[in-house]
């Protein structure tokens, strides 16, 4: 009678065994899920924000045609710095993608003035789920990017662009002479020196008056 009482316990334990162990797999299996999920959502913030910041670092470096950094004054160089002589012409939005595309996933981006708003979309899914809703699911996430000025003409900065003294019509015009360097003052007591005898190429000198940041 003892053995068939313990017998009888057991064929009762099991189903509820069952249900138990089933329940652990069902709960792994969405952790699992929702831990493929998060990964998927921080690779498409992670192109995102390397999207915006591709775009936005493309556009500072890509001045407006035709400009003569040697032949600005003062006043021309604080519109440099204001970010009104980028080229808004310039499709800075396919470094975005280029970049989205390196990161497995796309994007759409857009331009208002010095800054860039860019949504991802990973191409990777979370794939098959026992959650509903999250399979097939991709990931998505917005990001956005500025252009922030860091320097201001130094005053006293000497400036090239501007009209040489009248000479009386008698007296042989002197030689003239070269334009003078411009001085930016920029954060940290740091002066930035342009010197168009010797001219450096717009995108080093960019990447020392500007910074590129996302913003919220």
């Amino acid at each position: 009678m003892t053995w068939r009482r313990f017998g009888g316990d057991r064929g009762q334990a099991f189903p509820i065994y069952a249900v138990v162990v089933a329940g652990l797999l069902f709960a792994a299996l969405a952790y699992f899920t929702i831990g493929k999920a998060a990964i998927v959502r921080s690779n498409a913030q992670g192109a995102a924000d390397a999207a915006a910041l591709a775009a936005a670092r493309e556009a500072r470096d890509t001045l407006l045609p035709g400009i003569d950094l040697a032949a600005l004054s003062p006043q021309e160089w604080e519109q440099v710095l204001l970010g009104n002589r980028f080229d808004p012409s310039g499709d800075a939005c396919a470094a975005a993608r280029d970049f989205a595309a390196m990161n497995d996933a796309t994007v759409t981006c857009d331009r208002s003035g010095t800054r860039f708003t860019v949504r991802s979309m990973t191409n990777g899914t979370v794939g098959d789920s026992v959650v509903p809703g999250t399979s097939g699911k991709r990931g998505e996430a917005d990001a956005r990017a500025e252009i922030v000025p860091r320097c201001h003409v130094k005053p006293g900065g000497a400036g090239g662009g501007a009209d040489p003294e009248p000479t009386p019509t008698l007296t042989p015009a002197p030689t003239p002479e070269p334009p003078g360097s411009i001085k930016f003052s920029c954060g940290k007591g740091v002066v930035v020196d342009y010197n168009p005898t010797q001219p450096r190429a717009w995108r080093s000198l960019a990447a020392a008056l500007f910074d590129i940041r996302l913003i919220d």
